[in-house]
C-alpha cells in the first residue's frame, strides 16, 4: 500500500497497543515504524527488474521483522527508557512492523512474508491506493490528537472500520472468482491461468485476465452489473522470439506467474507485467533486447519504459463501468464510439 496508508496504520496500531499510555509521540513513532519496511526502495539491486522483484523482500519478512522488533525494543529501553514495560514495548514495535507487510499481502504486487523461503503472497483483493481503507485510519488518528483521553479507543475504531473493509474486499474477490469460474466452466479456457484484481481505488469494479498461449483475454465485471456475464476481449500476448531468454526475463516471468506480454517495438523487444494497471496503463514494461546496426539482437540489462499518462476520457468511462454500464469494454471504450474488438465465446 502507499506510504500514507502505512503510516496511518502504524500510528493506529501503536495507539491501540499503547492503551492508556498513548500520546502524540507514540502515534508518531508508530507512523515511522509503519513505513520502515518500505525503506528497501532506497536499495539499488543493479537494474529495474531486480528492483521490482526484490522489493517487498527481506524487509517484509516476518523472519526478519520479528528479530528486528526485539532488537529495537531492547535498544529503546537501554538508551531511551520509557513508561512501557519491555513486553508491551516489543509488542507495539512488532505490531507496527508486521501489519505493514500483512496489509501489502492483500494487494496484487506480491509480498515475501516468509523470505528467504521462495513464497510470495498476493491476495489481490485491494488496490495499492484505496481511500475507503485509508480515510477511517486518518480520521480516527487525527481525532485522537484532539481527544487525547480517548486516543486508544479512537485508534481501535479506525482499525476496526478499515479491517472490516479489508474483509469486504476478500468477500468481493470471492464473488468475482465465482462469476469467472461459472463462466469459464466447460469452455476451452476452463483450465487457463486467471488473474483477478480490483481496478484503481475501489472494490466494486474488477479486472479479469485469462492467459491463452499467444493471446490473453481481458474483461471487466462490476458488482453492480445486472448481467454477471463478463465480455472478454482478445489481446495479443505474443511470445519471446529469440532462442534464449535473458535471466532477468525469467525472473519477471516467475515473479508474475507468467502473466507477461511480449512485444517488438521498433528495434526493441519488450515484456510487460499484465497484472498491475489496466488498458494501456501497465507501469512495469521493460526492454530486454535491442537490434544493433548489423541486424543482430543483443540482450543487456533491462530498461524500464515510462507508462503513458492517463487519458481524461478514460476516467468517466471507468466510473460509468463501475456503476454497471456494460456497454463499456475492458479498453474503457463505449460500444458506440470504439471499433468492436474480438470477443470470446464464453
Amino acid at each position: 500500500m502507499d506510504s500514507v496508508t502505512q503510516a496511518a496504520l502504524g500510528a493506529a496500531v501503536a495507539g491501540l497497543v499503547a492503551g492508556k499510555k498513548c500520546s502524540p509521540k507514540v502515534l508518531l513513532a508508530g507512523a515511522a515504524l509503519g513505513t520502515l519496511p518500505d525503506l528497501d526502495v532506497l536499495m539499488n539491486y543493479g537494474d529495474p527488474v531486480s528492483d521490482m522483484v526484490k522489493h517487498r523482500g527481506f524487509s517484509h519478512s516476518i523472519f526478519v521483522l520479528l528479530p528486528l522488533s526485539l532488537l529495537l525494543a531492547w535498544c529503546w529501553q537501554k538508551w531511551r527508557p520509557t513508561q512501557f514495560g519491555f513486553t508491551q514495548l516489543w509488542l507495539l514495535i512488532a505490531a507496527c512492523l508486521i501489519t505493514h507487510p500483512l496489509l501489502d499481502a492483500f494487494t496484487s504486487y506480491g509480498t515475501q512474508l516468509l523470505w528467504p523461503l521462495p513464497v510470495s503472497v498476493a491476495v489481490s483483493s485491494i488496490f495499492i491506493i484505496d481511500p475507503l481503507y485509508t480515510v477511517p485510519l486518518l480520521v480516527m488518528v487525527a481525532g485522537s490528537l484532539l481527544w487525547r483521553r480517548k486516543m486508544a479507543r479512537l485508534c481501535g475504531i479506525g482499525l476496526a472500520i478499515s479491517s472490516l473493509y479489508l474483509c469486504w474486499s476478500v468477500i468481493a474477490l470471492n464473488i468475482v472468482e465465482g462469476r469467472v469460474q461459472d463462466q469459464l466452466a466447460n469452455t476451452p479456457m476452463a483450465d487457463k491461468p486467471v488473474f483477478i484484481a480490483p481496478t484503481p481505488i475501489n472494490t466494486v469494479l474488477w479486472r479479469v485476465v485469462v492467459l491463452d498461449d499467444d493471446t490473453y483475454w481481458e474483461g471487466l465485471t462490476s458488482l453492480l452489473d445486472e448481467d454477471n456475464t463478463i465480455d472478454f476481449i482478445a489481446k495479443a500476448r505474443g511470445h519471446w522470439t529469440l532462442d534464449e531468454k535473458p535471466q532477468h526475463l525469467v525472473m519477471l516471468e516467475d515473479f508474475t506467474s507468467q502473466f507477461v506480454k511480449y512485444e517488438q517495438e521498433g528495434d526493441s523487444l519488450t515484456a510487460t507485467d499484465l497484472r498491475l494497471g489496466m488498458v494501456e496503463y501497465l507501469p512495469f514494461k521493460f526492454v530486454f533486447a535491442t537490434l544493433d546496426s548489423n541486424g543482430t539482437w543483443s540482450s543487456a540489462l533491462p530498461v524500464q519504459l515510462e507508462s503513458p499518462n492517463v487519458r481524461p476520457k478514460h476516467l468517466p468511462a471507468l466510473w460509468l463501468r463501475l456503476l454497471g454500464n456494460q456497454d463499456i469494454d475492458a479498453n474503457l471504450c463505449h460500444a458506440k464510439e470504439c471499433p468492436k474488438p474480438a470477443k470470446s465465446d464464453v
